[in-house]
Protein backbone atom coordinates (compact mmCIF):
# COMPACT_ATOMS: atom_id res chain seq x y z
CA UNK A 1 0.00 0.00 0.00
CA UNK A 2 1.03 3.17 -0.67
CA UNK A 3 0.79 6.27 1.56
CA UNK A 4 0.83 9.92 0.46
CA UNK A 5 1.74 12.70 3.42
CA UNK A 6 0.12 15.95 1.74
CA UNK A 7 1.64 19.50 2.86
CA UNK A 8 3.51 19.48 5.32
CA UNK A 9 6.96 21.77 5.30
CA UNK A 10 9.92 19.70 5.28
CA UNK A 11 13.24 20.78 6.22
CA UNK A 12 15.97 19.12 5.54
CA UNK A 13 19.43 21.33 5.62
CA UNK A 14 21.30 18.24 4.33
CA UNK A 15 18.67 18.54 1.13
CA UNK A 16 18.41 21.94 0.92
CA UNK A 17 14.62 21.77 1.51
CA UNK A 18 12.69 24.25 3.67
CA UNK A 19 8.96 24.45 2.06
CA UNK A 20 5.42 22.54 1.82
CA UNK A 21 5.85 19.37 -0.53
CA UNK A 22 4.10 16.24 -0.43
CA UNK A 23 6.13 12.77 0.14
CA UNK A 24 5.20 9.35 -1.44
CA UNK A 25 6.11 6.49 0.73
CA UNK A 26 6.17 2.64 -1.07
CA UNK A 27 6.84 -0.40 1.46
CA UNK A 28 8.41 1.76 4.01
CA UNK A 29 10.52 4.06 1.63
CA UNK A 30 10.21 7.50 0.56
CA UNK A 31 9.40 7.09 -3.47
CA UNK A 32 8.65 10.96 -4.30
CA UNK A 33 9.13 13.97 -3.09
CA UNK A 34 7.40 16.84 -5.09
CA UNK A 35 4.95 20.13 -4.81
CA UNK A 36 1.08 18.51 -5.44
CA UNK A 37 1.41 14.94 -5.89
CA UNK A 38 -1.51 12.68 -6.99
CA UNK A 39 -1.42 9.04 -6.60
CA UNK A 40 -3.63 6.28 -5.86
CA UNK A 41 -2.92 6.02 -1.93
CA UNK A 42 -3.80 6.54 1.70
CA UNK A 43 -3.94 10.06 2.14
CA UNK A 44 -2.51 11.79 5.58
CA UNK A 45 -3.28 15.39 5.17
CA UNK A 46 -0.52 17.04 7.61
CA UNK A 47 -0.97 20.89 6.76
CA UNK A 48 0.19 22.99 9.75
CA UNK A 49 2.78 20.41 10.46
CA UNK A 50 6.50 20.21 9.66
CA UNK A 51 8.54 17.18 8.79
CA UNK A 52 12.34 16.51 9.80
CA UNK A 53 15.26 14.30 9.96
CA UNK A 54 15.88 12.00 12.71
CA UNK A 55 16.65 13.80 15.93
CA UNK A 56 19.55 12.50 18.61
CA UNK A 57 19.94 13.44 22.51
CA UNK A 58 23.13 13.39 22.92
CA UNK A 59 22.91 13.38 26.82
CA UNK A 60 20.94 11.12 28.23
CA UNK A 61 21.21 9.77 31.68
CA UNK A 62 19.81 6.20 31.69
CA UNK A 63 20.42 5.78 35.19
CA UNK A 64 21.41 2.38 34.72
CA UNK A 65 22.85 0.74 36.55
CA UNK A 66 21.98 1.43 39.91
CA UNK A 67 18.97 3.97 39.50
CA UNK A 68 16.53 1.83 38.37
CA UNK A 69 13.85 3.95 40.33
CA UNK A 70 14.86 6.84 38.05
CA UNK A 71 14.79 5.62 34.64
CA UNK A 72 15.72 2.37 32.75
CA UNK A 73 17.21 2.27 29.49
CA UNK A 74 14.41 0.52 28.14
CA UNK A 75 11.37 3.25 29.14
CA UNK A 76 13.68 6.57 28.50
CA UNK A 77 14.42 4.69 25.11
CA UNK A 78 10.85 3.95 24.92
CA UNK A 79 10.42 7.90 25.87
CA UNK A 80 12.53 8.57 23.12
CA UNK A 81 10.60 7.32 20.46
CA UNK A 82 7.47 8.75 21.40
CA UNK A 83 9.13 12.04 21.73
CA UNK A 84 10.09 12.06 18.23
CA UNK A 85 13.69 10.88 18.53
CA UNK A 86 15.76 8.54 16.18
CA UNK A 87 18.76 8.20 19.03
CA UNK A 88 19.76 8.54 22.26
CA UNK A 89 23.72 8.96 23.59
CA UNK A 90 23.96 7.13 27.42
CA UNK A 91 26.34 9.48 29.21
CA UNK A 92 28.25 7.64 31.99
CA UNK A 93 26.65 6.42 34.97
CA UNK A 94 28.82 5.82 37.95
CA UNK A 95 26.36 4.38 40.95
CA UNK A 96 27.35 6.06 44.19
CA UNK A 97 29.04 3.59 46.53
CA UNK A 98 29.72 3.68 50.45
CA UNK A 99 33.58 4.40 49.70
CA UNK A 100 32.96 7.47 47.68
Amino acid sequence: MKILLKGAKIVDPQNKLNQILDILIFQDKIIKIREDLEEEAKVFNLQGKIIIPGLIDAHTHLREPGREDKETILNASKAAAKGGLTAICAMPHFPLTENR
